[in-house]
């Protein structure tokens, strides 16, 4: 018999707890069961994994507000494989976002004034707490792949003359090319190199009190394509090129900057803020060459009780990876106690990071989405391929990859709101059965 790992989460207090096949409930014998059954010889997509984003302030609370042996646990139990649950993908905003302490980006300057040279360039706010606790991540999984999304271009370059609203003046995509160039050499002197960017953080909504702006499908093309693209090759810079990085419910812009900049797009990416996952498999294929990539979620107090909150990252989680996902990103690494810091004037945050930071007294809690995360993160490891696998049951949500090592991974939730019965089925093993209580979630790792 081959050797099964298992982990469960059957509501607040027993959340991913390591099971024997002895310590699942077992089916009573008179009654029925779903059957999932795993055929790997049908294949999906590569994984890149699994992660969240090192803001300012998630970056700001774990190196400096934790004692240094209380960051050293939770970076291990972060980013070991081994020891914790193996996070492989870290999006980190270029600049300011709304989980920042302060307005900044790589190269501001006094009203009225540019730098069209950027001879003002400089990473130097990373180098205090976010390029630290990335080379951590990194040396404690070498798998880990770094993006950068920009929440905002230099006010200067904008037509609002601020990090707040407006857009990007044409007269100005050249130099901004030249910005993410620049960025991605700075962090490559820091021994980090930089895996995908993406133009322009959610490009369809202009906050008014964080940084943001406004970049059209046209404009995003025209960036690309004629700007950031020739950019990169001029420079040798291998780094991908992601669009749209917004909701799945405006699938039609991704599709218009591949049909106007297809050659220079490695692929596309979501958040779930809007719309459903499948439109992440209505462009798919329709650009059947172009990845998938889902780089922000974000949970918090807009869901409530643990329950639903801990199904919605569970049956969402599942949902895209099933539609074609090769990275599944949640939001902030860490946030304190009031939700935030957030940058001056945002009010009320409401967002939930995968661990909470107790500023006052520096308690570290791990939040649900940390062990939502582990279900898929410590099972499905980097370069896992998708297999094919289908559920007899309609509520019993599930997804199955094969790892490198020949391992097969299965995740699976329990959406209905009774118990439900199921048995594995995958070739060359004897069938697992077990019974998955209502809103459960149990992950299955079977050896090669």
């Amino acid at each position: 018999m081959r050797n099964i790992t298992i982990y469960e989460s059957r509501g607040e207090d027993e959340l991913f707890v390591p099971k024997s096949k002895e310590q699942l409930s077992p089916v009573p014998p008179d009654e029925e069961h779903s059957t999932i059954t795993i055929n790997d010889e049908l294949t999906y997509q590569e994984m890149d994994g699994f992660g969240a984003s090192f803001t300012d302030s998630a970056a700001y609370l774990i190196h400096q507000v934790l004692e240094p042996e209380q960051r050293s646990v939770l970076m291990r139990r972060l980013f070991d494989a081994e020891e914790g649950i193996g996070l492989s993908v870290l999006r980190n905003p270029m600049g300011a976002s709304d989980y920042a302490r302060d307005f900044y980006s790589y190269d501001d300057m006094p009203e009225g004034e540019t730098d069209e040279e950027l001879k003002g360039f400089s990473i130097a706010h990373d180098e205090e707490d976010i390029i630290p606790l990335l080379q951590e991540a990194l040396r404690l999984n070498p798998d880990v792949k770094l993006m950068g999304s920009p929440w905002s271009p230099p006010g200067w370059m904008k037509t609002s003359g601020s990090m707040i609203g407006g857009e990007l003046k044409p007269a100005y995509y050249g130099v901004y090319a030249d910005y993410f160039v620049r960025y991605i050499q700075a962090y490559a002197k820091h021994g980090l190199p930089i895996y995908a960017v993406t133009p322009q953080n959610e490009a369809l909504y202009s906050p008014v009190h964080y940084p943001g702006m406004i970049m059209l499908p046209e404009a995003q093309s025209d960036f690309i394509k004629n700007h950031l693209k020739p950019k990169f090759v001029q420079h040798g810079i291998n780094t991908k090129i992601l669009c749209y990085d917004h909701n799945w419910d405006k699938p039609e812009y991704p599709k218009a900057v591949l049909e106007q900049a297809n050659d220079e797009v490695d692929g596309v990416a979501w958040h779930w803020y809007g719309g459903r996952p499948s439109a992440q498999t209505e462009v798919f294929e329709a650009f059947p060459g172009k990845e998938v990539h889902f780089t922000e979620g974000s949970g918090g107090e807009w869901i409530p009780p643990f329950e639903p909150a801990f199904s919605n990252v569970m049956r969402t989680g599942i949902d895209i990876l099933r539609n074609y996902s090769k990275s599944f990103v949640l939001w902030n690494m860490a946030l304190d106690e009031k939700n935030g810091p957030t940058v001056p004037g945002f009010g009320k945050s409401t967002c939930r990071g995968i661990v909470k930071i107790d500023q006052g007294t520096k308690e570290l809690t791990y939040t649900l989405d940390y062990y939502a995360l582990a279900h898929f993160s410590k099972c499905i490891r980097p370069k896992a391929v998708r297999i094919a696998s289908e559920s007899s049951h309609a509520l019993v949500s599930n997804v199955a990859f094969k790892n490198t090592d020949g391992s097969v991974a299965a995740v699976m939730f329990n959406d209905g709101e009774q118990a439900a019965n199921v048995s594995l089925a995958l070739k060359g093993i004897e069938a697992l059965s077990f019974r998955m209580e209502a809103k459960s979630a149990v992950t299955v790792r079977i050896e090669a």
